[in-house]
């Protein structure tokens, strides 16, 4: 059955180089969103198995960290595991902090390593 990653926030060159990149390696659908709204309620009526938050959400620039505190504070969702896309390091140690799993940058797309950290949630 294939696997399911939700995109949130990020601009549509960005969202097919990492829907390209899942799809090439894994068997998985990669939906996009664009805000909290939108995210919460995907999350909620569909499972999910992993979702990646832009940083910064291309829609309004808003910090995709709120993002995840959004899915992490709600009990409905808060399991499913997100990652934050981002090349700076101190932004991804504080979505960990946050609950979020260490994730990578836009630098890193298609990166062996990139997938690696991807395979235990959308690998068969």
């Amino acid at each position: 059955m294939p696997k399911t990653l939700v995109d949130c926030g990020n601009c549509g060159p960005d969202f097919n180089s990492i829907r390209k990149m899942v799809t090439a390696n894994f068997e998985a659908t990669v939906l996009q969103t664009h805000g909290a709204e939108d995210t919460l309620e995907l999350l909620r009526s569909r499972k999910v198995d992993l979702v990646t938050v832009n940083r910064k959400l291309d829609r309004d620039y808003s910090d995709g960290l709120e993002i995840i505190r959004a899915i992490k504070s709600d009990p409905d969702v808060k399991d499913v595991p997100v990652m934050l896309v981002t090349n700076y390091d101190e932004h991804q140690q504080t979505a960990v902090e946050e609950g979020a799993t260490y994730g990578f940058g836009k630098l890193e797309i298609g990166n062996e390593e990139t997938v690696e950290k991807l395979k235990p949630y959308l690998a068969g």
